[in-house]
């Protein structure tokens, strides 16, 4: 069952890397990240991609939150996440490719544990990309989902920054 709105962000885990080789810049050291302490007291802006560096993702979904940080903050975000069923290391090359820096958190569901317990799992197995997560727009308040935009196959609108940004 997908999570609803005034619903509470179920317990669990998810994978961040902040750190690189300076030899090769390789991302190293990934970090568990308990998504209830971390949610805890905050306005978090979460936003699900298919995957890292998927053309859409890659073109128009992460390089919007990230030129809207600022507003999306000003209008009460304490934080950003961008949620994929990738690897840690991916997420944490892929936002440094993008020059994410400090604006937005790269939390990776490696194994889509966290994914399918919001009910937002979807089977791309016989594209080759396994269990990934839909493309999706979400806003939490102190642990308790505000706002869910989820995204149809091809569709861009209700996860998009600027409609999160109308939605703060």
């Amino acid at each position: 069952m997908t999570i609803e709105v005034g619903q509470r962000l179920p317990a669990g885990n998810l994978t961040e890397c902040n750190e690189f080789l300076p030899e090769n810049g390789c991302p190293t050291n990934p970090q568990m990240q308990d998504v209830i302490n971390n949610s805890k007291g905050k306005k978090i802006v979460i936003f699900g991609v298919p995957g890292a560096y998927t053309p859409l993702c890659s073109a128009q979904h992460l390089p919007g939150y990230i030129a809207l940080a600022d507003q999306l903050r000003a209008k009460g975000a304490d934080e950003l996440w961008c949620l994929s069923v990738n690897d840690a290391f991916v997420m944490a090359a892929w936002g440094k490719e993008n020059n994410v820096s400090d604006k937005v958190r790269m939390m990776a569901d490696g194994s889509a544990e966290y994914t399918k317990s919001l009910g937002l799992d979807r089977d791309l197995t016989s594209g080759g990309m396994g269990v990934r997560c839909f493309r999706f727009g979400m806003i939490v308040d102190d642990g308790i989902v505000t706002y869910l935009g989820v995204e149809g196959s091809g569709e861009f609108g209700v996860s998009k920054a600027e409609t999160l940004l109308e939605e703060l």
